[in-house]
């Protein structure tokens, strides 16, 4: 088996290869908007991807990002917009007649046909010869790491194997454009987090585009060059993994993609290249000058746990220069032990609640606070994020 594979069996493409000229994305949608009855499900969202790109579309549920997945995978057509696909305008198209191919969230298996005959149906559908057919199963067997398996039928497979049967047959006939409706749901984790990184070495491997739709942050930020998030059928942010974590958009970007604390803004004033904020549940925060513009009424200061550090006595470090720091008084009055990191809740003074992330260094709780304990919770103006509200 050769390392890198042709992309699209132009025989299993009716409606003729995609190549996307120079500079071009490979896929370009267009102001695509599906509704049913009177739910928008996709409202008008245009969106650029690149070949050989791992592409996210991450939302909550009802977000319509399995709806905009299936109208990639021409299952779906769209009520306004168009999906181009190397120039070529595919929104009509059928299924069939789409160098994409899609695995879905069950994998829809067949299940009175061995792993062999799933992984080569939709070669023999397509018209290849049978030497070629046999060739090709070969080499996906063994991209999948599937041998042995050969003769078994889906029930005798483990949740993992069957995966991998659906992934060999989405790729066998070699689509220009793979789509993954949340393929690793029904893994455990630890198996998941393992099939996380052969999808993309594999991805890697074969150069070809892959679109994954998830609801989990972390499998988004894990395996994608770029994530789309989705809410209520648009796009409200494309991103980088580190630039929609560390600089969302909105406060419900920013809530959605991870953990962050958030306090309600009640006033501002600028002090050079930063900003004096006052909130009311802890009290005046100096914070960087925001990326974005900040209306004067309604605006969040925004703070990951992991940003927030913990001292008996405060940073004493910075003596001396209180302005530059933001300090807040309390008591812990929550822990959660999770192996590498423990949370803690810090009920502040001021009247709020900060949570606090903290890399457990140490084997034993030589430096862990208790339930109840005086604390400092202090960050830096940098570690703030305005966001409007």
């Amino acid at each position: 088996m050769t390392d890198e594979l042709p992309r699209t069996d132009t025989a299993a493409n009716a409606a003729g290869d995609a190549h996307p000229a120079a500079g071009e994305p490979l896929l370009r949608i267009e102001g695509v908007a599906k509704t049913f009855g009177t739910f928008r499900a996709v409202d008008g969202v245009s969106l650029d991807i690149k070949a050989g790109e791992f592409f996210a579309l991450l939302g909550p549920s009802g977000c319509g990002k399995t709806t905009l997945l299936r109208m990639l995978a021409g299952f779906e057509a769209p009520d306004e917009g168009r999906i181009l696909l190397g120039g070529k305008d595919i929104a009509q198209a059928l299924p069939h007649q789409r160098p994409i191919n899609m695995m879905f969230q069950n994998y829809a298996l067949f299940p009175h046909l061995s792993v062999r005959d799933n992984i080569a149906f939709g070669l023999k559908r397509a018209g290849m010869a049978r030497a070629d057919i046999a060739t090709r199963v070969a080499e996906m067997v063994a991209l999948v790491k599937l041998d042995g398996l050969e003769k078994r039928k889906p029930d005798q497979l483990s949740g993992g194997q069957r995966q991998r049967v659906a992934l060999a047959r989405a790729l066998a006939r070699r689509p220009q454009l793979l789509l993954l409706d949340e393929p690793l749901a029904a893994l455990d984790k630890k198996l998941r987090e393992n099939t996380q990184g052969e999808l993309m070495e594999l991805q890697r491997r074969l150069g070809m585009t892959f679109i994954i739709v998830t609801h989990d942050q972390e499998e988004a930020m894990t395996m994608a060059d770029r994530i789309g998030v989705m809410n209520a059928g648009k796009l409200a942010q494309v991103a980088g993994p580190r630039e929609l974590y560390e600089a969302p958009r909105s406060r419900w970007i920013a809530q959605f993609v991870g953990d962050v604390n958030l306090f309600d803004a009640e006033s501002k004033l600028r002090d050079g290249h930063r900003l004096v904020i006052g909130t009311r549940d802890a009290g005046t925060l100096v914070v960087a000058e925001p990326r974005q513009p900040v209306g004067e009424s309604r605006f969040s200061v925004a703070i990951r746990p992991e940003k927030v550090k913990l001292s008996r006595r405060g940073p004493a470090s910075e003596a001396g220069h209180e302005t530059a720091i933001n300090r807040l008084d309390g008591v812990i009055a929550d822990i959660c032990y999770l192996g590498g990191t423990t949370t803690y809740k810090v009920k502040l003074d001021a009247g709020g609640v900060v949570q606090a992330s903290v890399a457990n260094s140490a084997r034993l709780d030589v430096d862990a606070y208790s339930l109840n304990q005086q604390i400092v919770a202090w960050f830096s103006p940098d570690d703030c994020v305005v966001l409007p509200s």
